[in-house]
């Protein structure tokens, strides 16, 4: 049989060590280095294969688009495009992105905590996850907190704060019925398994 066509596939190149990953020049290192089209006769791997294009605009100058760090990373981190103090003890801020995007229908956006601003500095986000609809075109905004007792933590614009999850969900029709059908664990909630 004749051999496979040539898949054609996006990869994107991190920045060398040298160049901050975030920074007021962040998004034009990604434009210089970051996109390029590779040819290759090998499987594209599923994730790749499945890339979804999310239309993205800036609403503020020198703001950074979300970008996986890694390949096959869940998150897309966000990026502040202000600064913001954090005081102890459960001081909160709606810390802007500058960016707005469109998620298609039938998919959503999780606004998730980093994990290493929350084990280094106790700061977290408060509604998690965040939940961006389908229909919202508003900037993406991160609600953090900040949970040390003592330390106020300081957001640098240009920071990651948090990460964004795009999945697929459904859509479902509620439908009221006389009673719901039995199971193994019933009514058991809050506390039912132990501590």
């Amino acid at each position: 049989p004749p051999p496979p066509p040539p898949l054609f596939f996006l990869m994107i190149r991190r920045p060398p060590r040298s160049t901050p990953l975030y920074s007021s020049a962040s998004s034009d290192v990604y434009k210089r280095q970051g996109l390029r089209l590779f040819k290759t006769n090998r499987p594209a791997r599923a994730r790749v294969a499945a890339v979804r294009e999310i239309p993205i605009i800036r609403l503020l100058d020198g703001a950074v688009l979300p970008i996986y760090a890694r390949d096959g990373d869940a998150g897309a981190d966000l990026v502040a495009a202000e600064s913001a103090i954090l005081a102890p003890g459960g001081g909160r801020a709606l810390v802007a992105t500058g960016v707005a995007i469109a998620i298609p229908d039938g998919f959503a956006g999780f606004v998730q905590p980093r994990s290493g601003l929350a084990l280094k500095h106790g700061v977290t986000c408060l509604n998690t996850p965040g939940l961006i609809d389908s229909g919202y075109r508003g900037e993406l905004k991160v609600l953090l907190i900040n949970t040390d007792p003592v330390e106020q933590f300081k957001v640098v614009q240009g920071e990651r704060i948090a990460q964004l999850v795009i999945q697929r969900v459904e859509e479902c029709c509620f439908t009221e019925v006389g009673e719901l059908p039995g199971s193994e664990r019933g009514a058991a909630g809050f506390g039912s398994t132990g501590r």
